[in-house]
């Protein structure tokens, strides 16, 4: 190989690499979830232009590097989670056991990272069989019909996304695809997936010391603090209040307001921004105690953290007008977090502009769970 033709392939390798890595980096944050498009994205910033489809990485390459970005940035806490994650899709495959449900993907395969959802397939005739077994459990989910192009041809697929302590998505089929070998988009084989009896096989050669039964019997007791925040909040929407203080309008659009000025400031820290989401959930319950109200509605799902920044944000307000007594404040102050409860009362009235975006409940929840799963 001469000079210039080796020069050329090591600049050529190291444009892969960086397409690889940007491309992996979109889809480990979340920013997008398809193979493809991450590819395309990340091709045309780094070589600033049209690539050509043939000429991207494969999606085992960015499958791997994303791997990779989950050793450095979770740990082995990630193995933890995965077995968390096992477990939640076995108690459901079990409760929907009459639509011959197999589980496929990342928590079948082990490649987990942040986000991960757990997916399963379910071959049913009709969507109601899945989701009567969903209401009679109490569950929380949506249906999506999505329109999918494919070789040239356009299908509908029906999903379903439960919300629970991890996302799960059920993809719909007719019965007569029980059989039909479903291709990966990453390797080209055949894909992996198993089904109840055969997952619950796999699990105990995974986990020899695995009680599956006490496992699932935890798992279904344990309660989901999301769920918790997502009840009291979502009474919100529609609860008005004083034009004088609150021109913006509901109490649910101000919560969400506080939490993504809050977000702009700590967005990492998941006890300042529940104490942002959640300060006003009392206000559905008593509106003239409605600190000590949400208080005691949110309970042991908080920190005491959390808990001390909710039950002193009316005084962050009196702190900034200066209205707080001396000695009051001088109590404030001796707090680790005094500095975050100042900031707190900015970001609490700063929310109360009419007419911004704001995210919406669902994403703020998610974007605290995935903290949560991050960063434990």
């Amino acid at each position: 190989m001469g000079f210039v033709s080796a020069h050329a392939y090591m600049a050529n390798e190291k444009l892969r690499r960086s397409i690889i890595f940007e491309a992996a980096r979109l889809m480990y944050e979340r920013r997008e979830t398809e193979y493809y498009r991450a590819k395309m994205k990340a091709a045309r910033r780094i070589c600033q232009g049209w690539v050509k489809p043939t000429d991207l990485p494969s999606n085992a390459e960015i499958r791997d590097e994303i791997q990779r970005m989950a050793w450095l940035f979770e740990g082995d806490g990630r193995f933890d989670k995965l077995r968390e994650m096992r477990i939640e899709a076995l108690r459901i495959m079990r409760l929907l056991d009459h639509c011959r449900p197999k589980i496929i993907g990342s928590v079948l395969t082990g490649h987990v990272r942040q986000g991960s959802d757990i997916d399963i397939h379910c071959f049913v005739a009709n969507t109601d069989a899945v989701t009567a077994t969903l209401d009679l459990e109490g569950f929380e989910y949506d249906v999506e019909f999505k329109q999918v192009r494919k070789h040239g041809e356009e299908r509908v697929f029906t999903h379903i996304h439960i919300r629970e302590r991890f996302p799960i998505e059920l993809t719909l089929y007719t019965p007569d695809k029980s059989s039909f070998v479903f291709k990966s988009s990453i390797t080209g084989k055949a894909m992996e997936r198993a089904t109840t009896a055969e997952f619950e096989h796999f699990l105990r050669n995974e986990y020899p010391d695995i009680d599956l039964d006490a496992e699932l019997e935890a798992a279904e007791q344990s309660i989901d603090r999301f769920q918790v925040y997502r009840s009291l909040l979502l009474p919100l929407d529609g609860w008005e209040q004083s034009k004088k203080w609150h021109p913006e309008g509901d109490v649910l659009y101000h919560s969400l307001q506080v939490f993504d000025l809050a977000r702009d400031e700590q967005p990492y820290d998941e006890e300042f921004l529940l104490a942002a989401l959640l300060h006003d959930v009392g206000k559905g319950i008593d509106p003239g105690d409605h600190v000590n109200a949400g208080l005691e509605a949110l309970e042991d799902t908080i920190t005491e953290r959390t808990a001390w920044l909710i039950e002193h944000h009316m005084e962050a307000h009196r702190i900034a007008d200066r209205t707080i007594g001396q000695r009051a404040h001088l109590r404030l102050q001796q707090s680790p977090d005094y500095e975050d409860l100042v900031l707190l009362g900015e970001c609490d009235r700063g929310g109360r502009q009419p007419g911004v975006d704001v995210p919406s409940l669902e994403d703020a929840l998610d974007y605290l769970r995935d903290l949560a799963r991050q960063y434990g």
